[in-house]
């Protein structure tokens, strides 16, 4: 799936109806000052390889300069190419470097104060690439990026999806594709979610027998909501999906510039019936949802196994138990009992996945001896999971080992990684090392979707061991020619160079597998098409395609080496992908793009864009910004208090937090943030439960926060009921129900209903506020707050506070772990300011990504009110008000 996505610099407002925000709309540059003058998104795909072209022009109609920001998202699979910024009739290139290199440049910039460092939040598809340029009055600037992309074929169509958010109206909007495929084109879609029936015959398709046009571009009062308004339609995503003709033959062969590519997917085969064992995860991690989401989405899958497949069911917590012993035919009478079966789990215990892997391949094995299943049937393991094994003696890497010893080449396991605490990496790394691969599950509501989509993409095996040979003496350089399973609706893809253009005569290909129930043999000849005969048509080619065809699915497939074999074959992986990232200037996990744009004499903006690896996604992506996990030492770090109330430390120069607990009576008022300098404060006030339970000591939370900015007359004031701004004796009320986002002269406000404030000082720094709601019902608790600072190294050397005093670091050590009087929480002796102390080893939580339940933030825990790790003790920082510093 080739993915585009396009959004226009973010210069739009989305303002709610108060008289704060009239008062801020008015000080602030309206957003018709700034004008998108055009936005075009440019797909070209040959032969599957889709290259995209996105170009932003937008133009500063101010008398000041402002910031402008593009943001696209690209589809994970892409490797962006070519990033260019032109301003002021300047261009600035980016430049595709060893991401070690990048990572010094960065870190140069970064300990001098003068960079920005950018990298793209990730969605379940698509990640976002963004950079924000300062932009003179009455200047323009022309935003241009590049990616490329080999299509999978799924479901028996390509698929490119183009996400169009442009937010305002945009003057000149045009979304262009061209299509060629020399085995001819089948059929050709294309619609968008926004789409509406006035809109629809702008969507403009030509479709002739090998070539393919789609165009769609409405005029500015095309794209109006109404007549009189400013507001947009064009707000989705737009699709293009496609097939080629295909025959029951060798395949497709194309030969352009000495590289050659090998599609190979034949039309009418029947499928090969399958023996798959389900491995599910029911420790008490997946507890609520995602366990009833699970047995859900498994009672669809079983009711859909054609009868003459056999299936298992093991369910696994601490120890594994089995359905039935032995693998049952599909029949109705046995999948109903399954199904009933599925009803009954239950969650319970850790996560011990060994066994119950171990037990699936022997299932496996026996059964296929068995006289009563049919020849040549496909193995397959599905194993969901949400955590890592945690339960057994061995390493991780000595439990992967173990599995693929046993499964040795014959089973194909594929993993299901359900949530953010899934173990991407080790799951990923034992999926390659038999054959499959990893697909993360989200926990959302469309969980069951995902799972059932995930099972028909692998549930219908065509052929089974495919292998390619080419000879020898012709080819070299292939990308994989061995293949476990060719899936109905999908494609298989081998790539190489000739030795010799003029050998084509000889280039013969054999293709051997096993089909239903006998073997499955091709012997064919290459086409031998001259490049006039088989693209005569200059306009839908771009460049070497063929030979960046083959680089991009030999990095792929290096990339995936990297993660498994031997130390050394890991090592030589690594380096040969890295050699042709760089050599065809493609961005992927080990190389990086940077942009360098100057200021002036004494300034340097540089620009960091990388490729994340799904493992690293699943940790750097946090509610409300972005942690560059490529340069861990440079990642913000947070402190915040949040719960009863648990005050953090985050370091992540050391890769440890800190924690202490706060215990005082309600009502008390306690200063978090105070910098004299910038004139910032921030203090809290503590509330308590409704009741208290007997036996129980009193718990606190914070109910209301008081934020001060002297410098530009500003004070806020948070609580659980509503949010109080006032400006220089103006003011304006938010209530949490409200959603809203403000740009102001000295403040941006957005509120996301029920869930969180964010709060961004103008050219300082940014604190984010979570709402916890309560059941209004409940008998003992009620709404409470979290506080977080998202970019404290803004504040000066002078700050100061219960939390602002750790803003620049902390020096400590802390010895070896031994028992505490709980046996799941080691002590250790921390040295810290001069001072020894007994230390705890826990975890508090983080609610930014989750409000409901929090991500785990281990921690030190240091006891007594934080007593040796605080300056003074806590009572120090109790204030008289909620805007005062004493």
């Amino acid at each position: 799936m080739c993915t585009c996505a396009v959004m226009h610099p973010l210069i739009s407002l989305q303002v709610s109806d108060t008289s704060m925000t009239r008062i801020l709309k008015k000080r602030s540059v309206s957003s018709g000052e700034i004008a998108v003058q055009g936005v075009k998104v440019e797909c070209k795909v040959t032969s599957r390889f889709a290259h995209t072209v996105m170009t932003t022009k937008a133009l500063n109609k101010a008398n000041i300069s402002q910031e402008v920001s593009f943001e696209v998202e690209l589809p994970k699979t892409s490797f962006i190419t070519n990033f260019s910024m032109e301003i002021d009739g300047k261009t600035y290139i980016g430049v595709v470097k060893e991401k070690e290199k990048a990572k010094q440049q960065y870190q140069k910039a970064v300990s001098s104060g003068q960079t920005a460092g950018l990298v793209k939040a990730s969605g379940r598809k698509m990640e976002k690439f963004s950079v924000t340029v300062n932009v003179a009055a009455e200047s323009s600037v022309t935003f241009i990026l590049t990616h490329e992309e080999l299509l999978q074929r799924h479901f028996g169509k390509y698929e490119l999806m183009i996400r169009v958010k442009p937010k305002q109206l945009v003057q000149h909007f045009e979304i262009i594709a061209d299509i060629y495929e020399p085995q001819g084109i089948a059929f050709v879609d294309a619609y968008g979610t926004f789409i509406t029936n006035e809109l629809l015959p702008l969507v403009e398709k030509t479709v002739t027998d090998k070539k393919a046009h789609v165009s769609f571009s409405p005029t500015l009062d095309q794209q109006r909501k109404c007549t009189e308004c400013d507001g947009t339609l064009i707000d989705g995503d737009f699709f293009i999906k496609y097939d080629v003709n295909r025959a029951h033959d060798i395949g497709d062969i194309q030969i352009v510039n000495g590289y050659f590519v090998h599609f190979f997917a034949p039309a009418n085969l029947q499928r090969v019936p399958k023996m798959v064992v389900f491995v599910i995860d029911n420790s008490l991690s997946m507890k609520g949802n995602k366990m009833s989401q699970t047995k859900e989405a498994l009672g669809t899958i079983l009711g859909e196994l054609p009868e003459e497949d056999y299936f298992g069911i093991i369910v696994f917590s601490t120890t594994f138990v089995v359905w039935r012993p032995h693998l049952s035919k599909a029949t109705p009478e046995n999948v109903n009992a399954a199904q009933e079966y599925v009803k009954t789990i239950e969650v319970i215990g850790g996560t011990e996945l060994h066994d119950a892997v171990m037990h699936g391949v022997k299932m496996l094995y026996e059964d296929q001896r068995n006289d009563t299943a049919l020849k040549n049937m496909v193995l397959m393991i599905i194993l969901l999971t949400d955590g890592e094994p945690n339960t057994y003696p061995r390493t991780l890497p000595e439990i992967q080992e173990s599995i693929r010893h046993a499964i040795d080449g014959n089973i194909t396991l594929f993993s299901l990684a359900f949530g953010k605490d899934a173990n991407y990496g080790f799951l990923d790394t034992l999926s390659k090392q038999n054959n499959g691969i990893v697909r993360r599950i989200y926990e959302d509501s469309d969980a069951p979707l995902q799972l059932k989509g995930f099972y028909e993409e692998v549930s219908s095996p065509l052929l089974s061991e495919v292998r390619f040979q080419y000879p020898d003496n012709v080819v070299n350089s292939l990308t994989k020619s061995h293949f476990k399973q060719l899936f109905n609706g999908s494609e298989i893809m081998v790539a190489g160079r000739l030795n010799d253009l003029n050998e084509i005569d000889n280039f013969a290909i054999e293709v051997f597998a096993q089909g239903f129930e006998n073997n499955f043999e091709l012997k064919g000849q290459a086409n031998t098409q001259k490049w006039e005969t088989i693209f005569p048509d200059e306009e839908y080619i771009f460049g070497d395609f063929t030979e960046r065809l083959w680089a991009y699915l030999t990095i792929q497939e290096l990339l995936d080496k990297k993660d498994k074999g031997t130390p050394e074959e890991k090592g030589n992986a690594t380096d040969e992908a890295l050699r042709l990232s760089l050599k065809y200037n493609f961005v992927t996990p080990l190389t990086s793009m940077v942009v360098t744009k100057p200021e002036d004499e004494t300034k340097t903006d540089t620009f960091i864009a990388d490729k994340l690896t799904e493992e690293e996604r699943g940790k750097v992506q946090r509610y409300g910004y972005t942690v560059a996990a490529s340069y861990p030492k440079y990642s913000p770090p947070t402190y915040f208090v949040d719960g009863d109330p648990h005050f953090i430390i985050e370091l992540p120069d050391q890769n440890d937090a800190l924690c202490f607990n706060i215990d005082d009576k309600p009502g008390t008022i306690f200063n978090l943030v105070r910098d004299p300098l910038t004139g910032i404060v921030v203090n809290g006030q503590t509330i308590g439960d409704k009741k208290v339970i007997p036996g129980n000591k009193m718990q606190t939370y914070f109910g209301r926060f008081g934020i001060v900015h002297e410098k530009f007359g500003i004070r806020l004031m948070v609580s659980t009921k509503e949010i109080l701004v006032s400006e220089k004796g103006k003011q304006a009320k938010f209530f949490w129900t409200d959603t809203a986002k403000v740009k102001g002269p000295n403040m941006d406000l957005q509120v996301v209903k029920d869930r969180s404030l964010t709060v961004t000082l103008r050219d300082s720094v940014k604190f984010l506020i979570i709402l916890h709601k309560v059941w209004q019902k409940h008998p003992y608790h009620q709404d409470y707050l979290g506080f977080y600072t998202l970019d404290s190294h803004l504040f000066s050397s002078n700050v100061h506070g219960l939390l602002g005093q750790f803003y620049h670091g902390l020096e400590f050590e802390v010895s070896e772990p031994f028992p505490g009087k709980d046996p799941n929480k080691p002590d250790a002796i921390m040295f810290v300011k001069e001072q020894e102390l007994v230390v705890t080893r826990g975890w508090q939580k983080d609610f930014r990504q989750d409000v409901k339940n929090g991500e785990k933030v281990p921690c030190w825990f240091i006891h007594n009110n934080g007593t040796g790790l605080l300056d003074g003790v806590h009572t120090d920082y109790i204030v008289s008000g909620l805007f005062k510093t004493i």
